[in-house]
């Protein structure tokens, strides 16, 4: 009869030493993936992870200072006036509405787009741009002139009030005007990074919101030449930085040795086996959208009930829990983009690693943010305003930031890698399930049957964030979007 031996400390493979501790094996891209799924032997730590930030960081730069350019945009019209924010804050979601078509056509452009990198198809990847583009810019028009002559009842229907409509209505019909140069550059953007190619996006989107920010200057407070035009002075400022990123974009597309070159011909020639699986990822991506902006507006229109006061905390903490988004959301687009390429080429095993490497990044830069919003939170409200009621509440509702952003990066990153895989339609069902349903159901229980008030709204933000993260974690794991076809 054989003895037992004593367990002994497991070996790795490749070097024949002692398995690294359990923190170092979870950032090791070769202990990411099984022996028996791997189908090559390129799982370099350096190799990965200089891959994955290639490709991150002009994303990453672009959300985070997008976002911190927005975050200025709002401390200079707060300025204007202490209803300037909150009437601003209303158009958002109605915008965001019309806007969900775009949106999920470039997502499903990149995906595309990826996967056609993969397989080495650049003829195929043009072809998707040349089918796309013109249905975007008639879609764009299309809202546009719908939003232009319904804009007051839509905003009244949010909850705009007397002291918000006026500034609610010039800002959103100006600002849906840049819808179409919007629908164009985020086409083009999201075809770039799904070649690859995020630099060109973080290029466009930050010139863009440079421009927005020095119109904003000149036009809000009518500096040099300029007219005072405050909110309308805003909202211009928006629409030129539009159009900047429009034309920043469209030349990308046309220098012949890019690995996208958007030739005339190519327009308006939609042919089923170039656009079918654009409109099969679209599908999805449309429907999560519609979920979203859907549920974002219930959720919205039962805040912006509670009053102005509230509403504009609210809004201001919006700002700042979007301003950490932007890190999840730069993440997550480079797991889009090397997942899809991954998969074309017919890597599986690599697009698990690249969504695995995105998430322990996330993860450290959660926990960076998590503690700043925590013990700097008196100090960020009070860039928004001196209202003492307003400075009170944004600052308790910072310390539930500070918790809701660590689900809200990992379920942004989990989203991220299926939607590169092409994966929309779960993501749809989740959002419908919890932005669409439960986040503003909860927000109506907790402010209508307790005493929480605007607080018992952040809670139900927290609930949505951590059931999403736990239904995005769970498909990814399970792997079933790695076989999804294109």
């Amino acid at each position: 009869m054989n003895e037992q031996k004593p367990p002994v400390a497991q070996k790795s493979v490749e070097t024949g030493k002692k398995s690294p501790h359990f923190l170092l094996r979870f950032f090791l891209p070769r202990y990411m993936v099984p022996d028996s799924k791997k189908l090559g032997d390129d799982f370099g730590t350096k190799q990965i992870y200089r891959t994955f930030l290639l490709l991150a960081w002009p994303a990453l730069a672009e959300q985070v200072l997008t976002g911190v350019i927005n975050f200025v945009d709002t401390l200079m019209v707060s300025a204007v006036a202490e209803t300037a924010v909150p009437a601003i804050g209303l158009t958002i979601q109605p915008r965001m509405i019309f806007q969900v078509v775009l949106v999920a056509i470039a997502t499903a452009v990149t995906a595309v787009v990826a996967r056609r990198k993969g397989q080495g198809d650049r003829e195929g990847a043009n072809r998707v741009l040349g089918a796309m583009l013109p249905i975007v810019i008639g879609l764009a028009a299309t809202f546009f002139v719908i939003s232009w002559f319904f804009a007051t009842p839509i905003l009244e229907f949010i909850g705009a009030k007397e002291d918000t409509i006026e500034y609610a209505t010039q800002y959103y019909r100006i600002t849906m005007f840049g819808l179409i140069f919007l629908g164009v550059s985020l086409t083009l953007n999201g075809a770039q990074r799904g070649s690859g190619n995020t630099r060109i996006a973080m290029i466009t989107t930050v010139t863009a919101n440079l421009v927005n920010c020095l119109f904003n200057a000149l036009l809000i407070h009518g500096l040099w030449i300029f007219p005072r035009l405050e909110v309308a002075g805003a909202a211009i400022a928006t629409v030129a930085g539009q159009f900047t990123a429009m034309v920043i974009s469209i030349a990308s597309v046309r220098r012949k040795n890019g690995y996208l070159f958007l030739k005339l011909s190519l327009l308006f020639r939609i042919e089923r086996k170039v656009v079918g699986p654009v409109f099969f990822v679209m599908s999805g991506a449309l429907f999560e959208q519609l979920f979203l902006r859907i549920g974002f507006f219930a959720f919205a229109k039962q805040v912006a009930g509670l009053g102005t006061m509230d509403f504009a905390a609210h809004q201001d903490c919006m700002t700042i829990l979007n301003l950490s988004f932007t890190v999840g959301d730069g993440l997550a687009m480079a797991s889009s983009a090397l997942v899809g390429q991954s998969l074309g080429q017919k890597r599986p095993d690599r697009a698990l690693v690249f969504g695995k490497v995105a998430q322990r990044i996330g993860l450290g830069f959660a926990a960076v943010l998590c503690a700043l919003f925590s013990i700097f939170r008196h100090q960020i409200i009070d860039w928004f305003t001196n209202d003492p009621g307003v400075l009170e509440k944004g600052a308790n509702i910072m310390l539930l930031i500070a918790v809701i952003l660590l689900f809200q990066i990992q379920q942004v990153l989990f989203g991220g890698t299926l939607r590169g895989a092409g994966d929309t339609r779960f993501m749809a069902v989740v959002s419908l399930l919890t932005i669409g349903t439960l986040r503003p159901g909860l927000t109506f229980v907790l402010m209508r049957f307790t005493s929480l008030g605007l607080y018992g709204a952040w809670l139900a933000v927290l609930t949505d964030q951590i059931i999403r993260a736990l239904f995005a974690g769970i498909r990814f794991y399970r792997g079933k979007w790695a076989k999804i076809k294109l």
